[in-house]
């Protein structure tokens, strides 16, 4: 039966994602250009923000924004997300250029580079499906508060005025959708609070005030530091450190963007593209990147683009308003940014997983490892490390909980001098330290049966268990029998009794 055309005239969310369409529909193409319009003028004071964090000049921050941008706009796996500079990195390698400066900062950027074209060939996105939900969640929470608290030092010991300019702009950014969306409400308030300050004559912290803004475009640099297996023992664990948080929190945004857009993309492509955008990135004498789930949530959830081109004109629109536009993009207040950021961080962070109806009907252990997760991303100002300790915790909980599922039942023949034990359960580590106790080896008849057709032997440490069990009975002259082994249990067993000390 033929599609209506009104089922026709809904694009799916795959087709939303086409560059062809999108370029033949100029209402969605004027959604793409806008969203890479509002997501450069926010990145231009994070980017200037993370080059004073890493301690180098804030061109170096701006240009390392620009180039992963449009790199991963071609290389990238997840339409529409945003890569550039990120504090997550910035705080990676600021040791590095304190002790030995940008030459060395550049080459270990480069470094990082290949090791995440190594990690995604060897299939580290594929680790991405042992992250559990309520990871995810704490992950995203956590990214809203950190970027919440980010915006505060900009409200501390500043002229009165930001903060009625503060309340605008975020009466317009939640207020003007109610009324139209026919363009972002963040570039409105971004647009008239710049209006109001200059017409106004309003002094007030600007982006101008954040550092120098570059007058040229990037040049190839060419770092000067000996190539020596010293040079990399230096720069390898920053190297690698750079390959994993990068790669850890684009892998985490790509996810969270494929849930927000209703689509898949491939983490391996994305793996290897972030590293791609890296080496560009070093051979312009970058700071280095990966996604940026702020600027990202911007574009997507904000602004409504999907595409490839949001990406890439983010990239061109930074570089055009930095280098051509620089004297008009540094009068933008401070306060418009700020209250930007501000939305985002609202529009992020998952109220549903803190309701009170949530909270009831969530298992405890659940809440557990989302709040641990928010915990340590918050308190270390690492993603690497929140992540760890949530998955961590997950392992942990799950193990214990699954352990409580295995039973064991024990019946006697009298008449047949015979002990039967049925196991039922999953067999590891957690719960067959506890098998070696469920037996009452002195009490039992002669010939005792252990039936596991309702069991599985998941390691080594079951099979020590039930080896240890067997050498107990027969060490008091009885006689054993494991029956109902399924066929991979019965192939460990076979395989490893008797041999595991």
């Amino acid at each position: 039966m033929p599609s209506s055309p009104a089922t026709e005239a809904i694009p799916s969310p795959d087709e939303r994602q086409s560059i062809r369409r999108t370029l033949r529909s100029p209402k969605r193409l004027g959604i793409e250009v806008l969203g890479g319009l509002v997501v450069a003028l926010a990145l231009i004071p994070e980017a200037i923000a993370f080059s004073v964090i890493a301690g180098v000049d804030p061109r170096v921050g701006l240009f390392s924004a620009f180039t992963m941008a449009v790199t991963i706009a071609f290389v990238g796996g997840r339409p529409a997300m945003i890569s550039a500079a990120t504090g997550a990195v910035a705080l990676v390698i600021a040791p590095l250029v304190a002790s030995h400066g940008v030459n060395y900062l550049v080459v270990a950027i480069l470094l990082a580079g290949v090791f995440q074209i190594l990690l995604a060939v060897l299939g580290v996105a594929k680790l991405m499906r042992f992250i559990p939900r309520q990871v995810m969640v704490g992950f995203v929470n956590a990214l809203s508060i950190l970027v919440f608290i980010a915006q505060l030092q900009e409200l501390i010991n500043v002229p009165w005025m930001v903060y009625p300019l503060l309340a605008l702009a975020l009466l317009i950014i939640f207020g003007l959708p109610k009324l139209t969306t026919r363009v972002p409400a963040p570039l409105v308030a971004i647009v008239m609070l710049t209006l109001i300050t200059v017409l106004g004559a309003i002094t007030v912290p600007t982006v101008g005030d954040k550092g120098a803004l570059p007058t040229s475009l990037p040049a190839l640099f060419f770092p000067q530091i000996p190539l020596t297996f010293e040079t990399f023992k230096v720069i390898a664990p920053y190297a690698l450190a750079v390959a994993f948080v990068g790669l850890l929190e684009s892998l985490m945004t790509a996810k969270l963007v494929d849930d927000v857009t209703d689509t898949r993309s491939s983490k391996t492509r994305e793996a290897w593209g972030q590293g791609v955008a890296n080496l560009v990135t070093g051979l312009f004498g970058g700071m280095g990147g990966c996604a940026m789930i702020g600027q990202t949530m911007i574009n997507v959830k904000v602004s409504g683009a999907r595409t490839r081109i949001s990406t890439f004109l983010a990239g061109v629109f930074l570089l055009v308003l930095v280098v051509v536009f620089g004297d008009v993009v540094a009068l933008i207040p401070m306060a418009a940014l700020v209250a930007v950021m501000i939305f985002v961080s609202w529009a992020t962070f998952d109220w549903h997983s803190i309701r009170p109806s949530t909270l009831q009907r969530m298992p405890k252990s659940e809440t557990a490892v989302m709040i641990i997760t928010v915990l340590a991303t918050v308190f270390s100002h690492n993603l690497a490390v929140g992540v760890g300790a949530g998955v961590l915790t997950a392992m942990v909980l799950f193990a214990r909980r699954v352990a409580h599922f295995v039973t064991v039942t024990r019946t006697v023949d009298a008449a047949d001098e015979t002990a039967t034990y049925t196991v039922n359960g999953e067999l590891f580590f957690a719960s067959s330290n506890d098998l070696y106790t469920q037996f009452q080896y002195a009490l039992d008849p002669v010939h005792v049966v252990i039936d596991m057709h309702a069991s599985h032997l998941w390691d080594v440490s079951t099979l020590a268990a039930l080896d240890a069990i067997t050498a107990k009975y027969e060490a008091a002259g009885k006689r054993v029998q494991i029956v109902g082994l399924n066929e991979a249990s019965a192939a460990m067993r076979q395989r490893m009794a008797g041999h595991l000390g």
